[in-house]
C-alpha cells in the first residue's frame, strides 16, 4: 500500500486527554496519545475517536500538531461504567462513519483501534472503508480471569467472545511482549503470522533523572526516608494492597523502620476499585499505617516523574500488566522497580539489574525484596544505575517507527486477500 498519511485511532471508552489514574484512565491513555504525537511528527495526520463523556467537550480538541481528538456523542455523558459501553457500540460506530463519509472518498488510510470495544469499531470501520485494521488489546478478558485478584471480579463471556471476534477480523495484532504474542497465539488462536510484537516507550524528556533531596524537597518528603511508592489505579488487579500488607511485615519485623518509612500512593480508584473507593485506606487503618501510608490523587506526568525521582523504590505488584509502563517510567527517572513476575513486567525489568521480580503476591515475598532495597545501599546503587540503561531501551519514537511498519504490512495482507 502507498505511505500512510491519515490514521484513524480508535479508543471508545477512555479518552487520551483524560488525567491517568482516573476512572479508566491509565497506561492505554499514555499509549494511544504518545504514539499518536510521535506518528505526527513523521508526517502522519492522526484523528483519535473517543466517547464524550461531557456536554462542555468541544466535539473536535487539537491535542498536538497533526493530533486531533474527535468527541463521539454516544449514550449519556455522565453514569456509564465500562460494563455498559457495548450497549453504545452501534451509536458510536454509526457516528464514527458519519465522521468520514464528510470527508473526501477515501480519507483514511488505515484504522488502529484500542481494547476489544474500539476492536469491534474498527472492524466496522475497515469493511466500510477498505482499509487495513491493526488492533491492540492492552488487556484480555481470559488472561485476566486466569489471574484474577482475591475478590475481584471476572471478566463476563460477552467480552471473551467480543475479542475473539475483534481478532479474527483484525488484519495484524501489535503485542506489547512476547508473551502477550502467545497469550493471542495459544488463548485466541491468532494467527502467528498476524501478530507482532512493538514495545511501548517512554517520554525520556519527561522521565529522567532528578536529583532525589530536590524531588523530596518539592514534595515535602522527609530527605533521609525510605520512599516506597505505588503509582497507578486503586483497583484489585494493580494490588496496591500486597505493598501495605508487605510494609505492615516489614514493620513487625522492624519496628524502628517506621520512622523513617514513607508509603506514598499516588493514583484514584478505578474499575471494580470504584465499588469500594475507601477500601484501601480502610486497610491502612486495620494494618496500624496511616502514620505511614500517604494518599495523593492523581498527578500530571511532570509532577508523577518527581514522586518517582524522590522514591528510593517503585511497587508494582500487579496480578497482570500487557506492558507495565509504570515501571518503565519509574526505571527513566533512575529508580529501581520491585514488580510482579507477570505479564510483561519481566520484560520491563531486568531482575537483579534494574530492579527485582517478586514471584508471588505474598507480603512476607514482598517485605523480603523491600528489605533488600532498603538495607543494601550497594544494591541500590546498582539498580539505580541499571533502571536508567533499562529505561533507554524504550522510546516512543521507536514505538512509532516499528508501529508504521505493521500498518504497512497490514496493508499488503488486506491487498493479498482481496486479490
Amino acid at each position: 500500500m502507498d505511505r500512510i498519511r491519515r490514521l484513524a485511532m480508535i479508543s471508545l471508552h477512555t479518552s487520551p486527554l483524560d488525567q491517568p489514574g482516573i476512572g479508566d484512565a491509565g497506561g492505554m491513555n499514555v499509549y494511544v496519545i504518545e504514539l499518536s504525537r510521535r506518528l505526527a511528527q513523521q508526517g502522519i495526520e492522526v484523528d483519535i475517536f473517543t466517547r464524550a463523556t461531557s456536554s462542555a467537550l468541544p466535539p473536535v480538541v487539537e491535542a498536538f500538531d497533526g493530533v486531533q481528538v474527535r468527541h463521539i456523542h454516544a449514550g449519556p455523558f455522565e453514569g456509564l461504567t465500562k460494563g455498559e459501553l457495548p450497549g453504545q457500540l452501534c451509536v458510536f460506530a454509526r457516528e464514527v462513519l458519519r465522521a468520514e463519509a464528510a470527508q473526501p472518498v477515501g480519507h483514511y488510510d488505515a484504522v488502529h483501534s484500542h481494547y476489544w470495544l474500539s476492536g469491534q469499531v474498527g472492524a466496522l470501520a475497515r469493511d466500510r472503508w477498505g482499509v487495513p485494521l491493526v488492533h491492540t488489546m492492552h488487556t484480555m478478558a481470559k488472561v485476566k480471569n486466569d489471574a484474577l485478584a482475591t475478590g475481584d471480579t471476572p471478566e463476563p463471556a460477552a467480552r471473551i467472545i467480543g475479542e475473539e471476534q475483534v481478532v479474527e477480523a483484525a488484519d495484524m495484532l501489535i503485542a506489547n511482549t512476547d508473551i502477550e504474542a502467545k497469550q493471542l497465539i495459544n488463548l485466541y488462536d491468532a494467527d502467528p503470522g498476524r501478530v507482532e510484537v512493538v514495545h511501548p516507550g517512554v517520554d525520556l524528556s519527561v522521565f529522567r533523572p532528578v536529583e532525589q533531596a530536590a524531588a523530596r524537597a518539592a514534595l515535602g518528603l522527609p530527605q533521609d526516608a525510605h520512599v516506597l511508592l505505588f503509582a497507578g489505579r486503586i483497583q484489585p488487579l494493580k494490588a496496591p494492597d500486597v505493598l501495605l500488607r508487605a510494609v505492615a511485615e516489614l514493620l513487625a519485623q522492624t519496628p524502628s523502620l517506621r520512622s523513617h518509612l514513607v508509603v506514598p500512593v499516588v493514583g484514584g480508584p478505578s474499575g471494580t476499585g470504584l465499588e469500594h473507593p475507601e477500601s484501601l485506606a480502610q486497610l491502612a487503618d486495620e494494618l496500624g499505617l496511616t502514620d505511614v501510608v500517604r494518599f495523593v490523587p492523581p498527578v500530571a506526568q511532570d509532577e508523577l516523574a518527581r514522586w518517582y525521582a524522590a522514591a528510593t523504590a517503585v511497587a508494582v505488584p500487579s496480578y497482570n500488566e500487557s506492558f507495565g509502563l509504570v515501571a518503565v517510567e519509574a526505571q527513566a527517572a533512575g529508580t529501581p522497580v520491585l514488580a510482579a513476575a507477570v505479564g510483561g513486567l519481566p520484560t520491563v525489568v531486568r531482575d537483579g539489574h534494574s530492579g527485582l521480580l517478586v514471584d508471588s503476591h505474598e507480603p512476607r515475598d514482598w517485605a523480603a525484596a523491600l528489605r533488600r532495597v532498603i538495607e543494601d545501599p550497594a544494591l541500590r546503587v546498582r539498580l539505580e544505575a541499571g533502571a536508567l540503561e533499562q529505561a533507554r531501551k524504550f522510546a516512543w519514537e521507536r514505538t512509532a517507527e516499528r508501529t508504521l511498519e505493521v500498518y504497512e504490512r497490514a496493508g499488503a495482507l488486506m491487498a493479498q486477500s482481496v486479490s
